[in-house]
């Protein structure tokens, strides 16, 4: 762990890590980002998902940064942006917060792509005029609470870890066998390289990475968001794996219907991590959408 409190220190990851050449640390009103930027051009933002990182987008950049600007954040408390006070870490306050950091690089997003709980925070953004993308597509969005039991259980134990000091560091040893990792993998659904195991390795082995998660699952309430949706005037590309084992795909069909402008798109064969496993027809809707956006304009 790295001396500022991120989850990972940069200096001794860099040389293994993807994109270290477009890294930047940026400082946006006394909180520290890990920022990706690369390209010219219109500017797409991508965000992670809850235990992800930056990393995530690796394979999908090289097939979008020849049109755009692209600026890919580690979200607070994950990869090697440092957790900021607790009460930041939840839905709205971090949308703020990576609203100053936009302001900051003078990133516009005419695109927004997100994965996972990524996909709520370019939501929110929106819905609370912090940005204004001409859409959002997100790829298998975790856009709604657990259900039933799980529902109750789940945000109680994450708030129980999240306060317990040593959480993250029993929570990391998953990282150091190599066998967790790839049972995680096929628990949601997604089949990795090498390098991509490794890299999500690394990740779970940093106990600030862990406490990182741990304080943005205890803290979300969706439940704003969803009431919201109706009101969503930014049109939304809903990309679906369906072999997806951490966000169910009946969960995004159910809750589609509530924003007015949105399209789906079904993907048998991949799962969670469908934008690393086959980020060809991700890139292929980002074209699409940043080409339907400049017919509009002229």
């Amino acid at each position: 762990m790295s001396a500022d409190g991120a989850g990972l220190d940069w200096d001794g990851e860099r040389a293994a890590w993807p994109m270290a050449d477009r890294a930047r640390r940026v400082t946006a009103q006394g909180k520290t980002w890990h920022v990706i930027q690369s390209g010219e051009g219109p500017d797409i933002l991508f965000l992670h998902g809850a235990g992800g990182a930056a990393h995530s987008f690796r394979a999908l950049l090289p097939l979008l940064d020849g049109q755009a600007r692209c600026a890919i954040p580690d979200l607070p408390g994950h990869g090697f942006t440092p957790m900021p006070a607790p009460h930041r870490m939840t839905l709205p306050h971090m949308a703020e917060d990576m609203a100053t950091l936009l302001h900051t690089l003078a990133v516009r997003p005419r695109l927004v792509i997100a994965h996972s709980a990524g996909g709520a925070l370019a939501l929110r953004m929106a819905l609370s005029g912090l940005i204004a993308p001409g859409r959002i597509l997100i790829v298998n969005g975790a856009l709604t609470p657990f259900r039933g039991m799980a529902g109750l259980l789940f945000p109680a134990m994450a708030r129980m870890l999240a306060r317990n000091p040593f959480a993250p560091w029993i929570l990391s040893r998953t990282g150091r066998d190599p066998s967790a990792v790839r049972r995680l993998m096929a628990g949601i659904g997604s089949d990795l390289d090498e390098t991509g195991l490794a890299l999500y390795a690394r990740l779970a082995a940093s106990p600030g990475h862990i406490a990182g998660t741990l304080a943005m699952m205890a803290r979300w309430d969706l439940d704003p968001l969803i009431a919201d949706l109706p009101h969503l005037t930014t049109p939304v590309d809903l990309i679906v794996g369906d072999r997806d084992g951490a966000v169910p795909p009946q969960e995004t069909l159910r809750i589609a219907p509530r924003m007015p402008h949105h399209r789906v798109h079904r993907f048998a064969q991949y799962g969670h991590l469908l934008h690393e496993e086959a980020p060809g027809p991700v890139a292929d809707l980002a074209h699409r959408a940043m080409a339907e956006q400049s017919h509009t304009a002229t």
